[in-house]
Formats: C-alpha cells, structure tokens, sequence
C-alpha cells in the first residue's frame, strides 16, 4: 500500500553546548522513535560510566543504530508525530551540512535555531543565522532552550527576541515564532509547559505540527529542461526530464531563452498502452509540438505565465570544494539542468571558512571548503530560478577543467535587470536585490506596471494622445507617468543628436528608464518617434514582452505636415521614413489634423489590463 504520509524536512542548528542533542534526544524519546530496548541500554552505559542519564547520549544511540543499517545517512534521523513523518536534519559539522544543501543531498524546508536562554546569543548563533540566510530557508523558528536557568523568566525570552531580531532582521531572516523549552526537563516539548503560562505559542510538538508544508514538485511551475530533440519518422520529438510542475496535451507552453510560444500537439509513446495526454515532475519524456522551431539543449520549457528568470548575470552562493583556488575572471564551466556554458566570476562579495564559520581572505581567492557570495556572468543568456524559491532549476555545478570543483545555489537578481542580457564595463559590482519586489509594489497599488509606448512620426498625434490618457488614467486613480522623448533631450540626453546611432542611443535610455517606472508598479506612457524597428525591438527586450505595449500612431504625410508647420519636413522628406514593426502592434489612424485626442485616449485605455 503506498504510504501518503507527509514528511516534513527541519535542519537543527545551534551553538555546541546549546542543547542540540538534548533537544533531538528528547524529540525522540517523546515521540517513541527509539529503537526497542535503547533507554534502557543508554541508562545502563550511563550508570557504567558513573554518570547521571542525559537525552542527548540517546542521539549517540539512535545514530548507532543507524549506522548498523537502518539507514545511510547518520545525520538525518526521522521521527513521527500523529499527524505526520519528519526529518529531522542534524548539522554537526557546518562543511558536510552547507555541501549536502548545495549539492541537494539535503533538503530542508524549515529550520530550528537554538539559543540557551541563560548564555543568550553567541558569535556561533550569528553565524548559524548567516548560515540560514545564504540557503534561503524562510521558515525559521528559534528555540530558547534551558529556560529552567533562568526561571521559565518571559521578560528573559523577550529580551532574546529583541537581541536576535535585530541582528537576523539585517540577514533578511524574520523569525517565524521564538519557542521557549527547557529540553533536559521536557518542558513545552509535547504538550505546554504549565510552568511558562505566559507562552501564547504551544509546544514545540504542536508548533512543528504547523509548519506549512512546501508544494509537492509536480504542483510548482513547469520547468521541462531541453536533453535533445530526435527526428523520428516525420515527427520532431523534444525530449528531456520534467524537474517541476505538470504539462498536458493542448497546453500553451514558452520555450526560453529563445522566447518561442507554441502548444503541446502530443505526448511521443512506444506502444499504446504508454499513451497518455500528461505528465509530471520526475518523468522522462518526449513531446511533440504545434510548431517546429529550432530547439536546443539547455532551453527550458515552462508555461507562457510561470517563466524562468533569464540572464547572463546573477549572484549566487558557491560552495568550493577545487583543488585550486576559484579565483574572479576566470573562464570555468557552469551546468544548470542540461545547459553547459562558459562562465566566470566577476565580483566575490563575502567568503566564509565552511568549517569555522569564520570570514575569509579575499586575497588568495575561494579557497576549498569555503562558501562564498559572489556574481556570476555566463557567455550567453541562460534561465534560471532562484534557489528559494524552486531548487531544481536553481542550482549549478562549476567545472574547472574537467573537474566538477563547486556547487552553487542561485540567490537571485534584481527586477528591474531579469530577463535581457546585461552588459557593463564596470568592475567589481554585483547586482543589488531590494527587500520591496515589483510584484509587491503591484498588489500594494492594485495595478501592474506597464509601458505603453506610442511611436510614429513627427505631427503624427502620438504626444497630445499621451498626455491625454496620462490626465485620464490620472483621473481613474491609476499611478501613472509620461515620459516625453522630447524633454529627456533637455536633461537625460542633452548630449545626443539626431543621427541614427544617438536615436539608438535615445531609444534605450528612455527605454532604460521606462523600465525603473513599471518596475516600481507604475504605468507609463512613453511617446518617442522611435522610427527604427530594432531600436524598438531592442526596447521592448529592455523592459520585458508582457511588459510593453507598443502603439503606433498612423498619419498621412499631409497630415504630419499640417500639424507641424515649419518643422522638421522643410529639411527634406526623408523624414517620413518609418519602418515598421514585424509583429503584432495597436494601431491608431489620425486622418485629420483637428483629430479629437480624448477620444483616441479612451480607446487605449484598456491596454494597461492583461
């Protein structure tokens, strides 16, 4: 019978005299997870030895145990409640612990910090938070153990809190509860301790129990990496290995970086009785599709509204394990899902010894066994997840030679830069991420920040309809912004001409800029004549597809004429040259040159939805 029990993975980590084992031992003494006969043997060694019984020598026990074959790996021990399996994930050694998580032998959803309530926060207790933070685990509870010192005293747990919060609040870690126990007396460990009735929070038992479970693989987004694509018959079939999410026959999928969209047309089977219309994380398969385009190992495919980040610059955390040194500007191989790349690292923000905890010297580069925070830019454009938020496609291995010398977890990239390839001649940056994320700023304002950019020529219309739906926009209660190409010329680019490599040059600050704007949750119009396709195409790559809404406004010469009176056009008619755009664009016809702007406004209103 299949077991549908849930397992929760939890990583213990805490100051060596802390109580840690005590804490594990008592866990699972409660919960009866002891093998047969193990209190007894522990409290006869512990009598031969002339010493009193401690919990903690039951972890001693329970590991041997384990070693004798009930399981492989001595620093993860499982226990069970009513309501559910755990994995208890126990970090003795800080090395093995940060590797295991990189690598992905380890997985752990939450995590307890322990704090002794009568030593208080120690340097060990920092560095565990660091820890925590640089593998982004967010559910984390800390334990204030050996409240029995301090007289199961709340002014002392409060004291703790505020001490704490403040250092692992600048780590961007927010305790989810603080938990006061005294492990050696089992205190608040199962059921409330009567002797703490100011505790609001329950038990430990009863706080693990609560703990929010992550989705299941086969629930997150689809991330389907490419492993090759076979010619069989007169079928195209992509196959590879689903890291996450479900797809089906029909659905409407994006293929990135390359950014084609197209539908499953079926899923490829030896015989008929392997047929089947989907298929989820952990399969291998191979699907055929509506449109044939050029696929490549290493693209990803997802659905069209859960993509992958794409870029060739991010940070990351790495864990080094070379023979030499990892050292900056230096060409290595990275292999994320199936892409390999060239890649180097070009800014080492923090190293940390994995074994001390302690900083590290810059100086001679990421030794072996460090961790280190550091930016990564790979040759070409690659897509990604950040680690926290999906594993699979968040991880990486580095090759030096032809050596696997490192793992790494991607801790992300800022939005304003996801999704392009970034280019700088700067050294020594890495790209900052804020604690306010665009999609925070969107539920905030109840809208989503968009672009709508009007081009077309000069008297066309384009900026008195800007300034019309930027009042009626206003009006609606929208944050709205009206970025005219033509005073950017008086500040932003009053050192550009109008050849066109400064139209170029115009194009993408204005571009650059527009992005800041929706990026920070606001709508804005842009109106830029813009007359050359790739200075658009390379704008609409710089904001982003779902992000840009380009307009062209439509008017005949006489028009533009008309209501440009000795401008621009007494210079000549190349002027009116204008090429357009080879994809879908709304369009706007101005056929009278006292066209009434409001109406044209209101028609575009209803671009700022979707």
């Amino acid at each position: 019978m299949e077991n549908s029990r849930e397992t929760l993975n939890i990583v213990v980590v805490g100051h060596v005299d802390h109580g840690k084992s005590t804490l594990i031992g008592r866990l699972l003494f409660d919960t009866d997870s002891l093998p047969e006969g193990a209190i007894d043997k522990v409290k006869q060694l512990a009598k031969e030895k002339g010493k009193a019984f401690e919990y903690a020598y039951l972890l001693d026990a329970f590991e041997e145990e384990q070693e004798q074959g009930i399981t492989i790996d001595t620093t993860q021990l499982q226990f069970s409640t009513e309501k559910r399996d755990y994995v208890i994930i126990d970090a003795p050694g800080h090395k093995e612990f940060l590797k295991n998580m990189i690598s992905g032998a380890a997985n752990a959803e939450a995590a307890f910090l322990l704090v002794d309530a009568n030593e208080g926060i120690q340097e060990q207790s920092r560095r565990h938070g660091y820890i925590l933070s640089l593998l982004g685990i967010k559910k984390v509870y800390v334990i204030v153990n050996k409240m029995d010192l301090v007289d199961y005293s709340e002014d002392r747990l409060n004291q703790i809190k505020t001490d704490f919060n403040e250092f692992l609040n600048n780590l961007n870690i927010y305790p989810i509860d603080y938990i006061p126990i005294s492990a050696y007396f089992g205190e608040n460990i199962v059921k409330k301790s009567k002797k703490m009735p100011w505790n609001r929070s329950g038990s430990i038992i009863e706080i693990m129990d609560t703990i929010p479970k992550d989705k299941d693989l086969e629930k997150k987004p689809l991330r389907f990496p490419i492993q090759d694509v076979y010619k069989f018959d007169d079928r195209r079939i992509i196959a590879g290995r689903i890291e996450s999410g479900t797809l089906n026959v029909g659905d409407e999928i994006l293929i990135s970086p390359s950014n084609k969209t197209t539908k499953i047309k079926s899923i490829a089977y030896w015989s008929d009785k392997d047929q089947r219309n989907e298929a989820s994380a952990g399969m291998s398969v191979g699907i055929i599709v509506e449109d044939e385009f050029f696929n490549k190992r290493g693209e990803i495919i997802s659905h069209i509204e859960d993509a992958p980040i794409k870029s060739n610059i991010f940070n990351a955390n790495v864990f080094w394990m070379g023979k030499t040194n990892l050292v900056k500007n230096k060409k290595y191989k990275l292999k994320l899902s199936t892409k390999e790349v060239e890649c180097e690292v070009i800014t080492i923000n923090k190293i940390i010894d994995a074994s001390t905890l302690a900083q590290g010297d810059f100086a001679e580069g990421i030794k072996k066994n460090d961790v280190a925070e550091v930016t990564i830019r790979t040759k070409e454009m690659i897509c990604f997840d950040e680690f926290a938020n999906l594993q699979t496609t968040g991880r990486f291995v580095i090759v030096d030679g032809f050596d696997v010398s490192g793992g790494g977890i991607i801790s992300g990239i800022e939005d304003s830069l996801k999704n392009r390839e970034l280019v700088t001649n700067s050294t020594n940056i890495a790209p900052r991420k804020r604690l306010v994320s665009t999609k925070d700023r969107e539920k905030s304002y109840g809208q989503k920040g968009r672009v709508i950019w009007l081009t077309g020529l000069s008297g066309s219309g384009k900026n008195e309809i800007a300034i019309k739906l930027e009042k009626k926009l206003f009006d609606f209660g929208k944050k709205v912004y009206y970025l005219d190409s033509t005073n950017l010329r008086f500040g932003l680019s009053s050192d550009l001409e109008f050849s066109a490599k400064d139209a170029h040059e115009q194009t993408r600050r204005i571009a650059e800029v527009a992005r800041l704007f929706a990026d920070s949750g606001t709508i804005v119009i842009v109106s830029s004549v813009s007359r050359y396709r790739k200075d658009r195409e390379f704008a609409k790559e710089i904001i982003g597809e779902s992000v840009y809404r380009e307009v062209f406004i439509e008017a005949t010469e006489d028009v533009c004429k008309k209501r440009n009176p000795g401008g621009i056009y007494e210079d000549g008619d190349e002027n009116f040259y204008y090429e357009k755009s080879d994809y879908p664009v709304f369009s706007l016809f101005i056929e009278d040159a006292e066209f009434n702007a409001d109406k044209k406004a209101l028609s575009l209103i209803e671009l700022i939805r979707g």
